[in-house]
């Protein structure tokens, strides 16, 4: 049995816009809410996702910053990775805070990047993942950070229902 997740971002929650779709569309999927400093989310997401594998992860912003995480530090529980307008340019210093080491990450990743996102800009999200991910589809699509013009129209159906 698949594991589905959905991880907000930052000023987000389960009942965002994403969310609320996710859990609409897809009734097994995981929509939990998180608060707090970074390393307080992770702890949430690992007791989330404890002794759960083939586990498939949708991250938003800084969802897509704690999936991405999640994945170098359990890469053999994870199947796929989703991720929206991620905010991995924060990744190094992430890690360092959390005391984690970087490492490639082998999970074939898709990222969907506005071209006009102002709070986690392309240019400083483009190369971290091509440094990290070694099977890496990297969508950008015109929109903003919100992708409120891309969201619904990503294969939702391909990605969640395999």
């Amino acid at each position: 049995m698949k594991t589905k997740i959905f991880i907000h971002g930052l000023e987000s929650s389960s009942q965002g816009v994403k969310g609320k779709f996710f859990k609409q569309k897809f009734p097994d999927i995981i929509v939990p809410d998180f608060v707090g400093s970074l390393k307080q989310r992770m702890e949430k997401l690992k007791s989330v996702l404890d002794k759960k594998d083939r586990i498939i992860i949708v991250g938003s912003s800084y969802g897509g910053l704690m999936g991405t995480i999640f994945t170098m530090e359990y890469e053999d529980r994870v199947e796929k990775l989703i991720l929206l307008a991620p905010a991995i340019n924060y990744l190094s210093m992430a890690l360092k805070e959390l005391g984690i080491e970087e490492k490639k990450i082998q999970v074939p990743t898709w990222i969907y990047h506005g071209k006009r996102d102002e709070v986690i800009p392309l240019k400083e999200v483009k190369p971290v993942a091509e440094k990290i991910f070694t099977d890496l589809s990297f969508n950008i699509v015109d929109d903003d950070h919100y992708l409120h013009d891309t969201f619904f129209n990503i294969p939702w159906n391909s990605f969640l229902n395999e």
